[in-house]
């Protein structure tokens, strides 16, 4: 019988969510998506210094303030990643936004131009890039734009069906609702033992698929953010699922038969079809005290990585200047 991850993949877009580009050579999966913890831990390992050495070259040659010209060079290092990773997958590579900007709109579309144009130049077109935005109503405005311009997105830090209601009027490519991180949540207040069909960051995903899916709407669900591989396997046949390596390997290596789970022509209990503006979608998703939380908290991890990643850049700049 092949392996859980092949069965997967016979029904599922399957992603690699990494920034190791060893390990998506390794594993071979279709999109790759990477976010700032991932790009902290690769420019961190042995095996990629010579991206890091030569986004720095570039930096010193930049005109403008350290702070501008750090900003700079972080941008350089995630599409020199993408770009190495586009030359792997077949697909799609997600790159994200600036998580500080996830409350500016303007500064969100200008930055996600910037990257589709450093990418262009370097002989990427955008059909092969998702931007990653945070699923804010600023990032979810943002995101509109980008995608009458052309530029498919990816909405990332999703917990609600609200959240995926609202990406879904905008006409967003891509949406990653949150596995793990609502499971984390319930778990730290006092919730469970949850099996993978109580396991409540299953069930909010299992809820958006079938509220897409109902009401025809096109934008892809992507389940994001897994603990373990029962999560994964509970949803099966979602249309695209982004793991870990540690967890690709595990079903890789187990060869149990994996039934379908969810299936666009046999989505039933649809939540009814929601119409969001903006004081609707603030007050539901304040309504709701898991995905107000988990939210600012997304937003101010991938922050507090993103200024570590531009204090080391700042580090290594000052260093290559001294040197």
């Amino acid at each position: 019988m092949p392996s859980k991850l092949d069965q997967l993949r016979a029904m599922t877009i399957v992603v690699a969510d990494t920034g190791d580009i060893e390990a998506v050579r390794r594993l071979k999966p279709q999109d790759c998506t990477t976010n700032p913890t991932l790009l902290l831990k690769a420019v961190e390992t042995p095996a990629y210094v010579h991206l890091l050495d030569e986004a720095i070259d570039w930096g010193r040659k930049q005109a403008g303030s350290a702070e501008a010209v750090t900003a700079a060079i972080c941008d350089r290092l995630a599409v020199s990643f993408g770009t190495e990773l586009t030359k792997i997958v077949p697909g799609r590579v997600s790159t994200e936004v600036d998580a500080d900007l996830s409350f500016d709109t303007e500064g969100s579309i200008a930055k996600a131009r910037a990257l589709i144009a450093a990418y262009e130049a370097r002989g990427v077109s955008r059909d092969r890039i998702l931007i990653k935005v945070a699923a804010t109503w600023e990032g979810i405005r943002a995101a509109e734009e980008l995608q009458r311009e052309g530029i498919d997105c990816n909405l990332t830090l999703l917990f609600s069906l609200v959240q995926a209601a609202a990406c879904a009027d905008a006409g967003v490519f891509l949406i990653s609702p949150f596995v793990g991180r609502i499971l984390d949540w319930h778990v730290k207040a006092g919730g469970g033992p949850y099996t993978a069909e109580t396991d409540p960051g299953v069930q909010s995903v299992r809820a958006i698929y079938a509220y897409y899916k109902a009401h025809g709407i096109k934008t892809v669900v992507m389940g994001a953010s897994f603990r373990n591989t029962a999560e994964i396997e509970a949803l099966a046949g979602c249309d695209r699922l982004t793991i870990g390596p540690a967890l690709m390997d595990q079903l890789a290596a187990d060869e149990g038969p994996l039934p379908r789970r969810l299936d666009p022509a046999k989505a039933s209990e649809a939540p009814a079809k929601m119409s969001v503006d903006e004081k609707t979608f603030r007050f539901l998703l304040n309504e709701d005290a898991m995905a107000t939380e988990k939210l600012s908290e997304g937003i101010r991890l991938f922050v507090k990585d993103l200024r570590a990643l531009r204090g080391l850049v700042a580090k290594r700049l000052e260093q290559a200047k001294a040197a």
